[in-house]
């Protein structure tokens, strides 16, 4: 339309030029410096402007090299600026001239600012995407630690509580089959010392799984604190010697004596697995800086005392030593010369 308009629809070499520039805009998308190139005879010999200033915008919108655009800038200019014939070039009326070489540059200059807009909003457009996609890959990945958090503080409540009652359980069932004299609860006994067997090997296996999935850093639920240290020694079924020099208004953290509660409480169910029959020391004090003691030794096992045979995931003493560094304390267990064991854990009074 603008090639008929300005030309008009007599045939000529200004009417061909401008309508070869017009079919030429089908493929500036492919190849939009040489399409560009192509609709430059349009304007300067057909004086056609759109065909131009759309391969201009195509090329703004495409390529971000700024010499180039500068260069199509200029030649754009040029052959709107200069007249076709060139020898009709007159500087006569000089504000005429001034008029038409602003009026060349407007034309060359608003196509690429308009291109340089639209290629700006798609690159902001698309880190837009991709920061959302990122947002959603990190929400994800957090719920996945979150998950995975859970899991491992859930094996260890599990190896912690269910593991101690069920080695309990095996342990008096394994006392009252060694002294009835009724066979038909020693059968009875025995079945249930299999079947807690049984349950330990089960849950060593899910606490396996479950501690694979990542390290736990606080608490599911309240836990039992040093107050209830008494009530399990006494459910423990060992000789156990237990020594308490802290007061009970110490102004420790929960997370700290429930550390403490945990530690006396696996190294019982590691004595009673592996040294049956053997003497115990729970002592529990204070040092000069404040720091929570707790210190639980076993001496060796009686050899008259037949060994409970309970199976060992051997995450208790890691799971023990995991909580006390996540507190801010330490935690040492190694054999002693009398052939016993010693476990001894300090933490700080706010972990």
């Amino acid at each position: 339309m603008d090639a008929l308009l300005v030309n008009g629809p007599k045939a000529g070499p200004a009417l061909g030029v401008s309508l070869a520039a017009a079919a030429a805009l089908l493929w500036r998308r492919r190849f939009p410096v040489t399409v560009f190139a192509a609709t430059l005879p349009g304007i300067y010999i057909g004086y056609i402007w759109f065909a131009p200033m759309i391969a201009l915008y195509t090329v703004a919108t495409r390529r971000t090299d700024r010499r180039l655009l500068a260069g199509a800038a200029t030649l754009l200019a040029a052959a709107h600026f200069l007249p076709y014939p060139i020898s009709e070039l007159s500087f006569d009326d000089r504000r005429e001239l001034a008029l038409k070489f602003v009026d060349a540059w407007v034309t060359a200059a608003t196509p690429i600012a308009l291109g340089l807009l639209t290629r700006t909003r798609r690159e902001l457009g698309a880190r837009l995407d991709e920061l959302t996609r990122s947002r959603a890959r990190e929400d994800r990945l957090l719920a996945d630690q979150v998950l995975a958090t859970e899991r491992a503080r859930l094996a260890r409540e599990m190896h912690d509580v269910v593991a101690h009652q069920v080695s309990l359980i095996s342990l008096q069932a394994g006392a009252v089959q060694i002294s009835t004299g009724d066979e038909q609860a020693r059968d009875g006994a025995r079945r249930i010392r299999e079947l807690s067997v049984r349950t330990l090997e089960e849950l060593r296996h899910m606490v396996g799984i479950l501690r694979a999935a990542g390290a736990d850093t606080e608490e599911l639920t309240p836990q039992p604190r040093l107050a209830d240290l008494p009530r399990l020694i006494e459910l423990s079924a060992l000789d156990v010697t237990y020594e308490n020099t802290c007061g009970p208004e110490a102004g420790r953290s929960e997370a700290v004596e429930r550390a403490a509660f945990r530690t006396v409480q696996e190294a019982l169910t590691n004595a009673r697995k592996h040294a049956p029959g053997a003497r115990v020391r729970v002592r529990v004090a204070e040092d000069a800086a404040e720091r929570l003691l707790v210190e639980i030794r076993n001496g060796p096992p009686d050899a008259a005392v037949p060994a409970p045979g309970l199976p060992g995931g051997g995450h208790g003493l890691v799971g023990l030593r995991e909580r006390a560094q996540s507190l801010g304390g330490t935690l040492e267990a190694h054999a002693t010369r009398e052939g016993g064991f010693v476990v001894r854990a300090g933490f700080p009074r706010e972990g």
